[in-house]
Order: structure tokens, then sequence, then C-alpha cells
């Protein structure tokens, strides 16, 4: 049988790393990987601001300030967060200022509002704006005429220098990084409008069997609820792709070859029809067609088949729900991300304590469904490992790697856990 890692590594060699790449606005490139390097093109900040409400001053100005001896000095302008004509600030003189705002030319640290009191009443027509004329609001909000200064701030003080965050030239962002919030929000302020991302992988999902019904029908003996097609699509979304669902396709291999060769997709996944038994609809349409079925040393999934059908990638993996799901993890899902260009392709391996102890097959890599208690850096294994508890599979969080050299672990043993949340 062929080993985990070596089929890994088949599946990974069908889906090279996408050349393709699109500009999209900030709101649509959500979840993307970046295509290339991503360089600023401007500093950040911009220009020198306050990093409080305040006032901004000279140093050498207010140096004797203290709570008993405050420094008085008169206030000669108004800077609220985007005033644009900053006017200097004159020596012995002190500017009312902003969170954000522009530090005026002149001023080398900002005294905040919390070390300082106004010592008469605004002027009510004073406007912060040459060519603003006074509004009640304005009146309201106006700066006092002179203020005191308590405490003494040091040069540089509360003052957010141009480029102390990014300077132009730097790359901010490699290629592969995911544009989640925090990313999107830097590209805006940096005043990009696209991001130029890799687009999804089309994906089509075939699920084969006679026996299948679609959800809300009736059954009638011997016939099942079709599961894994919905299933495997929403799994390949969540890793970035763009799937689609093809009608469940029944036990016949000219049907089946129909749809797949009418397919528009970068890669198809099919679900059943690839064991050893008869009436193999997916194994006895493409084994002389560029698919290699073989069996793999894992538990659930044993079953798996890789290859080229007419240009495109195919995988096959057993009919099996956790089979079927645990193969996608453990096989698809890393090579799919791969070859969108995203840097994080493997789900994250912890470190547990198992909570009780289990057996396992020889010579077979199992993969068993558990819960992961991060909080105390332990995991419990969830329902029997049989291939069918799909109940089981949708109650766990994450699955135990059991080596093939291991048969048995006592509880308290350290094991590996693929975190399923992440």
């Amino acid at each position: 049988m062929r080993t985990v890692a070596e089929h890994r590594a088949v599946v990974a060699a069908l889906l090279p790393r996408s050349t393709a790449s699109a500009a999209l606005p900030l709101a649509q490139a959500a979840g993307r990987p970046l295509a290339a390097d991503l360089v600023a093109g401007r500093a950040l900040p911009a220009f020198d601001n306050s990093a409080m409400d305040g006032y901004a001053v000279r140093a050498q100005d207010v140096t004797s300030a203290a709570e008993d001896a405050p420094v008085a000095l008169p206030v000669t302008a108004d800077i609220p967060a985007g005033r644009t004509d900053t006017p200097p600030l004159e020596p012995g003189t002190a500017h009312r200022i902003m969170t954000g705002s522009p530090v005026p030319v002149g001023a080398d640290a900002i005294v905040p509002v919390e070390d300082t009191e106004p010592l008469d009443e605004p002027d009510p027509t004073y406007a912060p704006r040459a060519d603003a004329p006074p509004t009640t609001a304005r009146a309201a909000n106006a700066a006092p005429h002179r203020v005191a200064v308590r405490r003494a701030p040091a040069a540089g003080r509360h003052i957010r220098r141009a480029g102390s965050d990014v300077t132009p030239g730097t790359v901010v962002m490699e290629a592969g990084t995911t544009l989640g919030a925090a990313q999107l929000g830097l590209l805006s302020a940096l005043g990009v409008p696209q991001a130029t991302v890799v687009p999804p992988c089309k994906v089509l999902v075939l699920s084969t069997g006679s026996e299948l019904v679609e959800p809300g029908r009736d059954l009638l003996p011997g016939q099942i609820h079709e599961s894994n097609g919905i299933m495997l699509a929403a799994a390949a979304r969540e890793a970035g792709a763009e799937a689609q669902q093809s009608h469940f396709v029944a036990d016949d291999a000219d049907a089946f070859l129909s749809v797949l060769r009418s397919a528009d997709a970068d890669l198809v996944i099919t679900s059943g029809g690839v064991s050893m038994g008869a009436y193999e609809v997916v194994k006895d349409a493409l084994t002389e067609r560029g698919v290699e079925f073989v069996r793999v040393a894992m538990q659930p999934g044993k079953p798996q088949g890789a290859g080229i059908v007419d240009g495109t990638p195919v995988i096959t993996l057993p009919g099996n729900p956790v089979s079927s799901l645990v193969s996608f993890e453990v096989f698809v899902r890393p090579a799919l991300r791969a070859a969108m260009g995203f840097r994080d392709t493997e789900r994250p391996r912890r470190r547990a304590i198992l909570s009780e102890s289990l057996t396992a097959p020889a010579g077979k890599t199992q993969f068993r469904r558990g819960v992961f208690d991060s909080d105390a850096g332990t995991v419990t294994t969830v329902g029997p490992p049989g291939s069918h508890h799909l109940r089981w599979m949708a109650a766990s969080d994450c699955l135990l790697e059991i080596a093939a050299d291991t048969t048995a672990l006592d509880a308290g043993a350290e094991v590996t856990v693929w975190d399923l949340t992440a």
C-alpha cells in the first residue's frame, strides 16, 4: 500500500501553483491570497501627527512647567483633524490640536489636554479655519485664549512621525498573504484601491451511486440521502476555492464520463465508486483514462485515486462520508490551497495529552475524530473510528494523527492533532 506521505505528494503534483491573477476592489478581495509582494508606495503615517488631544508646543518653552508652577501660553490656532492649512507655531505660543491632526511646523511636542488648564474663556467668534464662518458649534468648542501647561513634555513626546509605521518602498505583505480585516485596512490606509490576488480554483464535486437521493425526498428501501456532495463542496469553499456540486451520477460509466467531460473546472473531486467491489463506476470509467487507483495505508480512507483526465486533474475519494471528508483534509485541502497561492496550506498541528487510552490498527496511519481543550492541552476522542459515523465527525474539532507503527496509546500520552478550526 502507498503511504499517506506518498499519496499527498502525488495529489500535490496534480495541482501546480496557479499563475493567474486578478485585480479586485478591496471589498471583493477579502479571503484571497496576494499574487505578488506588495510594496508600499507612500509613507504611513503620511505626515507627523498628534497622538493625543492637547496642545502643540515647543518643548523648550515649557521646560519649567510643574503642577505648582504652570507655564502660561497664548493659544494662537486650532488644529482639528482634517485641517489642511495648518499655520506654523511661533515661539512662546501653543496650538490646540486633536488626535491625528498634523503637527505644525515649529512644534516638537504635544501636551495632553489632561496636563493643561484653560486660563480664560474662548472668543465666541473664533473659527478654526480662515475661510469658515463662525457657528454656534465652533464657538462652543473654540480654543481658549491662553492655556496653562502643568507638566513639561520631552521633545518628540506624543508625536507620530511620518513613516514610523511604513516607509515607501517597504514590502508590507508577501505573496500568499491572506487578505483579512487587518490586511485590507492596511491596503486602504496606504491608498491602494485594488488588490492583485490569486483567483479561486474552480472545483467540481461529483457524487456517484444509484442509491443516492436528494435530501428532502422520501427514501425507498436501499436508498440513502446524498451528503458527500454538499459536504465536499463546502470544504472546498472553506479552503478558498469556488466549488460547484453536480447532481449525483448513477452507477453508469458512460453517464459518469459524459458529466466529467462537460465539466468546466480546474479540479474534479469524486466520491464513491473506488472500492474493490462490483459497480464501482468511477474506477470502471477512469482506470485506463489517466487515473491511478491505489490503496493508502490509512484509516479511514484506504481506497484513493488521482490522475489527469483530458487535461483536468481528478481526485477520487471513497464514498463513506467520514472517509471522504478525512481524505479531503489529508490530501486535497493542502494541495488545493498551495495551488491557489496561500501561504498557510496546512491545518495547524498541535501537541496534546491524550485523556484516555486507545488502540490503532498496525501498519496504518489512523485519523481519529476528537475534541481539543486548548486550555488544558488535552484531547478526547469522540465516537467510534468507523468511516460511517458522520455524527461524530460533525461533533469534532480536530483529528488525532496516530502513526502507522503505533498500535496502542495510554492515557497521558502525547499525540499530534490537526486543528480543524483554524
